[in-house]
């Protein structure tokens, strides 16, 4: 049972490094700054995501074989950190965001990312 489960975890490792990949490539071509560095060739031990949203705001996002989290910062300072599965729904969060705001600019409409931190703490 514990081998299946560590076959699936290192599953949920590689599928979130190519997810983070992929938004960190959709971030750069709206304009945002925004990295993600893998480790091993195929993204199998974890990765890296950090994006800056904009008005001093930033996300991390980490993910390994020994954890994820996700951590908001606001001029350098921790406002937010969440582990496991709340990391990855507020990531979730975070990207069903940034499609709501492609959608619209597709229609014409003039949007600018706010910051994630400041949407759930204002």
């Amino acid at each position: 049972m514990f081998l299946r489960l560590s076959a699936q975890y290192q599953d949920l490792v590689k599928d979130l490094v190519l997810s983070l990949r992929a938004l960190a490539d959709t971030l750069k071509k709206e304009g945002v700054a925004a990295s993600c560095y893998s480790c091993g060739d195929d993204g199998s031990h974890g990765a890296s995501f950090v994006a800056d949203l904009l008005d001093g705001h930033a996300v991390r996002f980490l993910v390994s074989d020994c954890g994820i989290s996700w951590m908001e910062m606001r001029h350098g300072v921790e406002l937010v950190k969440l582990e496991g599965a709340e990391a990855i729904q507020e990531l979730d969060r975070l990207s069903k965001h940034l499609r709501s705001i492609q959608s619209k600019r597709r229609s014409g409409k003039q949007v600018q990312i706010p910051a994630a931190a400041s949407a759930r703490l204002g």
